[in-house]
């Protein structure tokens, strides 16, 4: 399905897919995986809805304002190296999650999760494009992206199954399985890692500055939900991390060794690749959230069903995306990141018929399966045109800022949905929500079309501001032996 034979990789790419697959997958997954399973964690634990807010939110909390700062590591320390450390911390705090004995103690074990979530993402996508190259690179990242980005549809049948079937708890202690398993491969990939720039050290200052920054306007995106934009408890973070985030920037642009080179945005298809996620990914999880509340609240669907519900849209982005990255490797991005915003927001409005009683196969159904046709359009040339324009020395940090965007996006979109649908998730809410994020996504549709360029556009290639127009081409397998003429389906630089 891919475009290119299974057997055209290598076994050390083969390995790296794996690996990158896996650990990405389960950070991804454990973003939204514990949504069915809050009243659960309620009734046995107590705390009422302020604990159940903070399992969530403590994760995304601490995954949005690290990952920045774990795309600098992985280029500073090495991508496999920060992997081993991230898969050992899930490990262990996935085991702590499972085994909390009560409400605070399961908050703390999700932020920690979310602290070593954050050090899987930028390795596990920079590794790739470090060891890829070429069509095989675009195929590798669409292969990357339909599970990573499945992860995020699957997640209501994994925990619908577990919390309907056997516990809550099974929803973290199954983390354990696929880091323990993933580990001796990791082991294997020593010998990929770069040499650590002569003189690089770690932007000490930016890392603070970020954390606080972001951490406190997530802060505030979480209390508002529950107290209000007028209370202090919600604008004094707000205002203070919007302040810090500004002293961020500053710092950025002064300091010789900046976490986050901001010539990065100067980058044509990496900074409209940018504000294209945030619009995407925001109605993504936006849509999702309130179509999964729906269904059970609403429609009365137990967490299983609900979460069954969701799958077909998962399935075509598993059957679709790799073949998607394999065309746009050829054809280059932009239209695919055009058209396919813009099928998922067809999808969405069919959802516009959704009512009660609730006819899934009518009203459900034909939305999803168009929304996951446009996804699997959309994901992996999105992610090859923003990685695809950074040198891959800086694919870490490149892969951060795009990762955090988009989890930030996702966070603001959720922390949204009570001003579109009301207090309560009713039909009518249920469409305004539809509306809007079909909304979003011709958003990002047009901003594909109007900010990405293709390779080759006019007989040039795009270039980066300061650097050479091009460099040296890598081998078709990722290593540094030329071959002759431009490497096809490389996405602009």
């Amino acid at each position: 399905m891919s475009g290119i034979p299974a057997t055209a990789m290598t076994a050390v790419e083969k390995r790296v897919l794996y690996v990158a697959i896996v650990a990405s997958f389960m950070a991804f997954l454990d973003s939204s995986v514990v949504n069915l399973a809050l009243p659960a964690i309620g009734r046995e634990l107590g705390g009422g809805l302020v604990v159940q807010q903070w399992v969530v939110d403590g994760y995304l909390l601490t995954l949005g304002a690290l990952i920045l700062v774990a795309g600098s590591l992985s280029d500073q320390f090495g991508r496999v190296r920060v992997l081993r450390w991230g898969l050992v911390g899930f490990t262990v705090t996935s085991l702590l999650c499972g085994l909390a004995w009560n409400g605070e103690a399961l908050v703390v074990a999700r932020a920690l999760q979310g602290v070593a979530g954050a050090l899987l993402v930028p390795s596990s996508l920079a590794l790739i494009v470090t060891v890829f190259s070429g069509p095989a690179q675009s195929v590798a990242i669409g292969k990357w992206s339909a599970w990573t980005s499945g992860a995020i549809v699957a997640a209501p049948v994994l925990g619908g199954l577990s919390v309907d079937l056997l516990t809550w708890r099974v929803i973290f202690f199954l983390n354990i399985v696929p880091a323990v398993a993933v580990l001796p491969a990791l082991r294997r990939l020593r010998g990929l890692e770069l040499e650590r720039p002569p003189g690089s050290r770690i932007d000490v200052a930016g890392t603070i500055l970020a954390v606080v920054g972001l951490g406190g306007i997530v802060y505030a995106f979480i209390e508002r939900g529950s107290l209000g934009w007028g209370a202090p408890q919600v604008w004094l973070p707000l205002a203070a991390g919007a302040a810090v985030l500004a002293a961020f920037i500053l710092h950025e642009a002064r300091t010789p060794a900046p976490m986050m080179p901001l010539r990065l945005f100067a980058v044509r298809n990496f900074g409209w690749g940018n504000l294209a996620t945030t619009a995407i990914y925001g109605a993504l999880s936006l849509g999702f959230f309130v179509l999964g509340l729906f269904l059970q609240q609403v429609a009365g669907l137990r967490a299983t069903a609900a979460g069954f519900a969701l799958l077909p849209s998962t399935l075509i982005l598993l059957i679709l995306s790799a073949r998607m990255g394999a065309l746009a490797g050829r054809s280059g991005p932009r239209w695919f990141m055009t058209a396919g915003p813009l099928l998922c927001a067809a999808g969405f409005l069919l959802l516009l018929r959704v009512g009660l009683p609730l006819d899934y196969v009518g009203q459900v159904l034909p939305g999803l399966v168009v929304f996951g046709v446009g996804l699997a359009v959309t994901v992996a040339p999105l992610t090859s045109a923003i990685l695809g324009a950074v040198d891959p020395a800086e694919a870490g940090i490149g892969s951060a800022v795009n990762n955090a965007v988009a989890r930030i996006a996702g966070l603001v979109g959720i922390a949204a949905a009570g001003l579109i649908t009301g207090p309560v998730i009713t039909t009518s809410g249920l469409h305004n929500t539809v509306a809007v994020t079909a909304a979003l996504f011709v958003v990002g549709a047009l901003t594909s079309a109007v900010g990405i360029r293709n390779p080759d556009v006019d007989g040039r290639r795009p270039s980066r501001p300061g650097r050479r127009r091009a460099r040296p081409p890598r081998g078709p397998r990722g290593d540094s032996r030329p071959h002759s003429g431009p490497r096809p389906g490389t996405a602009p630089r």
